[in-house]
């Protein structure tokens, strides 16, 4: 990995949008992280968001990163202002990951026992796919999380990879216990 000028770190509902030289880490369990990245121009973007849609949604308020549709429009706009489109764009997409057991619930719905991070990777295969989003990589689901650095210069994800160990709300480092 080449040295970064720039370092930039996401967390939920964070979103960045810039070009060569820069490096945005996050850390993602069920949310998604959603890189674009421009082969001509060495642009792209990162966004972290942790619900696919925000309930009471209402068309025209206010952008927030936290909701995959949200950030697929904040990604228009950057894909805008530098004459491009989505459709242009190399696109990867990583976590979803299932951070608890399902436990049997016979109250709920189909839809309300699937996992966070499976309706967060679905949205964003929907989302990207309605914009026609040439979706390269998809590194999603299991149990565990994720740590990943995004190179804006050359496009290149780096994934690492941690298995949930233990029982549910057992927290360790991603270098394992100490």
């Amino acid at each position: 990995m080449r040295q970064a000028n720039r370092k930039i770190v996401l967390h939920a509902g964070d979103y960045c949008f810039d070009s060569a030289g820069t490096h945005v880490h996050t850390l993602l369990g069920s949310c998604i992280s959603i890189t674009l990245w421009h082969p001509q121009l060495k642009i792209g973007g990162m966004c972290h968001f942790a619900l696919a849609r925000p309930d009471g949604w209402q068309p025209g308020s206010r952008l927030d990163p936290r909701y995959a549709e949200d950030c697929i429009e904040l990604f228009r706009r950057s894909a805008a202002r530098h004459r491009t489109k989505i459709s242009q764009y190399e696109a990867k997409i990583f976590g979803g990951g299932n951070m608890y057991e399902k436990y049997p619930n016979p109250a709920l719905d189909t839809v309300e026992k699937q996992p966070i991070g499976e309706k967060n990777a679905a949205a964003a295969f929907s989302l990207l796919m309605n914009e026609g989003a040439n979706i390269l990589v998809a590194h999603v689901g299991e149990f565990g999380h994720r740590r990943i650095v995004y190179d804006i210069a050359t496009g290149d994800v780096w994934v690492r990879f941690t298995p949930a160990r233990g029982t549910v709300g057992d927290v360790r480092s991603l270098d394992g216990p100490k």
